[in-house]
């Protein structure tokens, strides 16, 4: 694990960088975020966390550093920003670049975890809890938003005698303008362990 953070600070790095200089406002506005106090706010998961200009460092709601893995990926998000709004057309895991390389574990850690951990009312339940938007996919399907620009669905199928129940997370297609597919990946595990999560309180 430690390896493995220690492999970030390279990326983290650079982001920095690319985004050193860059106004505050800029950044609000490409992202969808907000300034408040002269400081970044950008609502991640649910919860809001907050640039630090000096250092270019999130802190999370209770004012400690983000984690590696959320610093990356919130960095990365800032750094690809370009302000689109999203397209409105949902696209598999399948379909982002390099996508059919990465499906197997991505559904495994994420649609298949869902379905291994709970059923439908704990689906549906969690889903509500998270803020989610019931959209007309599936047996139950609904909208999120871990990043301001970046939708993601999570569908929920039955499933019957011959087939047993299914869960999915689909991308909107601009969202690889936004992060790169092992960024979307994270999100994706992230947001499905959230609601795993929610399920339970």
């Amino acid at each position: 694990m430690e390896e493995w953070r220690r492999s970030l600070e390279p990326k983290i790095e650079e982001a920095r960088a690319e985004l050193r200089g860059v106004p505050v406002e800029e950044l609000a506005r490409r992202s969808g975020g907000r300034v408040v106090g002269g400081r970044l706010e950008l609502v991640f998961l649910g919860a809001v966390y907050t640039l630090e200009p000096d250092g270019l460092t999130f802190r999370r709601p209770d004012g400690n550093p983000a984690h590696e893995e959320e610093e990356a990926m919130l960095l990365d998000y800032l750094r690809n920003a370009d302000g689109a709004p999203p397209s409105g057309r949902w696209i598999g895991f399948r379909e982002l670049p390099h996508g059919t390389f990465y499906f197997r574990a991505f559904q495994g850690y994420t649609g298949d975890e869902l379905v291994r951990r709970l059923d439908s009312d704990g689906f549906r339940r969690a889903a509500e809890r998270a803020g989610g938007r019931p959209i007309p996919l599936g047996d139950l399907g609904y909208e999120f938003r871990p990043l301001p620009l970046i939708p993601v669905a999570v569908v929920w199928w039955e499933g019957d005698e011959e087939f047993p129940p299914k869960a999915s997370v689909l991308f909107d297609a601009n969202s690889g303008r936004y992060l790169p597919t092992e960024g979307l990946a994270i999100l994706g595990r992230l947001l499905c362990r959230k609601l795993i999560a929610l399920a339970g309180d």
